[in-house]
């Protein structure tokens, strides 16, 4: 929050107009009710910071004119969508716990082979944002498939916001993003571009060629657009925005789409302790289900 004041504070001293304690609460109210998210007080002045932007894009003066039309009936239809890429976090990086990966390469993927499934392995990253760990994936099975020339794989990746899953879909990267890939997969799946002032990287079509992209409120009843089951859930750094109730729900539903031994991965900060899910503890953030 601390760092949303200072980038927002100087623009908010021209605006004048501030977010009220009670349009604050009618937006952490609809944040909450919709998607899931926390939204306490104390994020009152980075709200106010985020929502700056789109209020003088609209030319709107005020935060309270901004809730009017958002929660009418043409702004459920219009701005729903912007509403939510500005509310939302979407942090993400390449190769973010390594030890996930890792333990899918040596230990999933070996034992899925071993089965003799013939079907393709299926991985969902339910809450994928701009893509990059959807990317490490295809990477880490591109690299397995490399050695076992029988393996095939789909990939699905589902979020919120639909800016970034254009942005996963494009697979376009500031060059500094990729740092912490290691040399030999840079050299094999991504393209460096050629603008020296502002370098990026893109990555290459076998990476793209198994993956599909969707939109996904993980608050809905039931993920009724993913009629499928799925070898690997990863479902990380996800769960910390939701309460204790909703997080339990969430897992379960995605547990529906897991099949039976497959395994669910969360983020470093998240804990499954004391939930009713299906899942079973395998490794610290690792679980299959039951």
């Amino acid at each position: 929050m601390e760092g949303d004041s200072k980038l927002y504070s100087k623009e908010l001293d021209c605006f004048k107009a501030e977010l009220s304690e009670k349009d604050f609460e009618a937006f952490s109210n609809f944040i909450y009710s919709e998607f899931g998210i926390k939204m306490p007080p104390v994020k009152r002045v980075m709200l106010q910071g985020r929502l700056l932007k789109r209020i003088r894009q609209l030319n709107m003066k005020t935060y309270s004119e901004y809730k009017d039309y958002l929660f009418s009936s043409e702004g459920q239809k219009e701005e729903i969508f912007n509403f939510l890429n500005v509310v939302t976090t979407n942090k993400t990086d390449f190769f973010r716990e390594p030890v996930h990966f890792d333990f899918l390469k040596s230990s999933v993927l070996p034992e899925y082979s071993n089965k003799g499934i013939n079907e393709p392995f299926k991985i969902w990253s339910a809450g994928c944002s701009s893509g990059e760990e959807l990317y490490t994936i295809s990477m880490t099975l591109n690299e397995y498939k490399a050695e076992h020339r029988s393996f095939s794989f789909s990939m699905l990746g589902t979020d919120i916001s639909q800016n970034v899953l254009t942005k996963a879909a494009k697979g376009i990267y500031a060059s500094s993003k990729v740092d912490i890939v290691p040399l030999e997969l840079k050299k094999k799946y991504l393209l460096k571009s050629k603008d020296k002032e502002n370098p990026t990287i893109k990555v290459r079509p076998e990476l793209q060629s198994n993956l599909r992209l969707k939109y996904l409120n993980l608050m809905d009843s039931s993920y009724s657009n993913i009629n499928e089951t799925f070898d690997v859930v990863f479902c990380r750094n996800v769960l910390i925005y939701f309460d204790r109730k909703t997080q339990e729900s969430v897992i379960n539903k995605l547990s529906m789409h897991l099949k039976p031994g497959g395994y669910f991965f969360i983020g470093h900060s998240e804990s499954l302790t004391g939930m009713d899910v299906p899942l079973e503890h395998i490794k610290p953030t690792i679980f299959r289900k039951k």
